[in-house]
């Protein structure tokens, strides 16, 4: 299958942005409960733990091409709309506002942001239209 670079070219779909959220829970998130668990002796919030989890969504896709090690698995990384790669700016408004927008809205505008992706051409999802992104197959 020939790649195109065009800008928006080539996103990724619900089923494989799902698939790759998963292997990021798997593969960061459950190690570092069970880190935190053997610290604390506790499985409920640990504020150290959401901040290192925060820290990897946020800060491993400005370093490594808008990939996290879950996106990386299933070939898809985050670009800005224009093709260019992701910076601190449009990660802080992907992750940060991005989850604002469904905590205020009790889960609903992440239920729309799921069947914008599975519908919408583009596949972008309410936090990629706040950042500017959207997932790609790409490479980079």
């Amino acid at each position: 299958m020939e790649q195109s670079n065009q800008p928006n070219s080539n996103p990724a779909g619900f089923w494989i942005r799902l698939g790759a959220s998963l292997l990021d829970g798997l593969i960061i998130g459950l190690p570092l409960s069970l880190i935190s668990f053997l610290i604390t002796g506790k499985w409920d919030e640990n504020i150290v733990t959401n901040a290192i989890s925060f820290l990897y969504s946020l800060l491993l896709p400005i370093y490594w091409y808008g990939y996290t090690v879950g996106k990386r698995i299933v070939g898809v990384r985050i670009v800005k709309v224009n093709g260019e790669p992701v910076g601190f700016g449009a990660m802080i408004l992907r992750n940060v506002v991005g989850g604002l927008v469904y905590t205020v809205t009790l889960g609903i505008a992440a239920i729309v942001s799921a069947f914008m992706v599975g519908l919408r051409s583009d596949k972008r999802s309410i936090h990629d239209f706040i950042a500017g992104t959207y997932v790609t197959h790409n490479q980079p």
